[in-house]
């Protein structure tokens, strides 16, 4: 039996009861999730972990007896390779403590309405069931590869010679696993690199503000979420706010941010294909893409953009990945430069950068 056939095993673990029956009735309604326990505190979270086989867990924050923070390295320790999801309400302490868990090993976080809207938001049981299906389906093994199926190395890969420009400007997307792999990697970027970066990470508003300072302590660059109208400059990352997209667009003789809201891309806003897209546009040869872990495949046709106008396009590989979906895409499409491990995309990006042979 492959992965996908086997149900996801879930715990869910929140001390209002009203919201773990909300959600564990959202997970039953879809045939792809079991939930096999469902737990009021961390401690009594920690007692299941160790007695069951869990693909999936969902981690309330703030509980007595034991909070989420203090309960996620036990259960790490109890259940190895169980997939912690960070439960939390949209505050700037919770956005924080969340990214504070995926620091310390939980695979990704969802933000919770409130209680009395937690039944109507079709958007928070789409991205529940969303996260718990790629995360659990992600940690099971892989079925067995069909004889006509790709090898991963020899997907296609498109040459880009050392004869072009350094990048006038870097477009990172992600979703899924995404803040650490921005913190891992913009924490070991070379100074070298000098032009703007621009990111679109899947994240809510206040997420993203907390984000933002996490990346500019990590990096040691300015860093910012994007406002409209803002100066894009050399030397400095911007994020996309929650709720917005972001492009670039000509200010002048320099460059600035454009946010809008207008409908969702892939189901997301921010998401990742109009900033692609629109450094595609203004940038053509001298930009470079990153496609980091996340879900889905939003990015893939602004990637496409961008490798079309004759710029790398480096994807992180499906080992390092905690959900291969969005470089997985840009990888099965053939227009990456580079498919790389996480450690290793940052000295990839410094070469770019390298003086050139005229």
């Amino acid at each position: 039996m492959n992965g996908s056939a086997t149900p996801v095993s879930v715990m869910v673990v929140d001390d209002s009861a009203i919201v773990r029956g909300l959600i564990t009735r959202t997970l039953k309604g879809d045939p792809r999730i079991d939930v096999v326990a469902s737990c009021s505190n961390g401690e009594m979270a920690v007692v299941q972990a160790a007695k069951r086989a869990l693909d999936v867990v969902i981690l309330d924050i703030e509980m007595p007896v034991m909070d989420g923070l203090t309960a996620l390295p036990k259960l790490q320790q109890a259940n190895p390779g169980a997939r912690i999801i960070m439960a939390s309400t949209l505050t700037q302490r919770n956005a924080a403590v969340s990214l504070r868990a995926m620091a310390l090993g939980a695979a990704d976080y969802i933000a919770k309405p409130t209680t009395d809207r937690l039944n109507a938001n079709e958007e928070f049981h789409r991205d529940l069931i969303h996260k718990v299906v790629a995360l659990g389906q992600a940690k099971k093994p892989k079925p067995s590869p069909d004889a006509s199926a790709q090898p991963i190395a020899k997907l296609n890969m498109v040459a880009r010679g050392k004869t072009m420009r350094p990048p006038r400007i870097i477009a990172i997307g992600s979703s899924t696993g995404g803040p650490q792999a921005l913190l891992a990697l913009l924490g070991a970027l070379s100074p070298k690199v000098s032009c703007p970066i621009v990111i679109a990470q899947h994240m809510p508003a206040t997420f993203t503000t907390v984000l933002a300072q996490h990346i500019e302590r990590a990096s040691g660059r300015p860093t910012s979420e994007a406002a409209n109208g803002m100066e894009i400059k050399p030397g400095h990352i911007y994020l996309a706010p929650g709720d917005y997209h972001f492009e670039v667009v000509r200010e002048g003789a320099g460059f600035a941010a454009r946010l809008s809201q207008t409908p969702p891309q892939n189901f997301c806003r921010p998401s990742v294909d109009p900033l692609f897209r629109s450094v595609a546009q203004i940038f053509g040869a001298e930009s470079c893409a990153i496609m980091l872990t996340g879900m889905g495949s939003d990015g893939c046709g602004g990637a496409k953009a961008i490798a079309a106008a004759g710029s790398p396009v480096i994807a992180q590989d499906e080992a390092t990945s905690v959900v291969w979906g969005m470089p997985g895409a840009v990888a099965q499409a053939g227009i990456c430069s580079a498919i790389l491990p996480l450690p290793k995309i940052a000295s990839h990006v410094a070469s770019l950068f390298e003086s050139v042979a005229p």
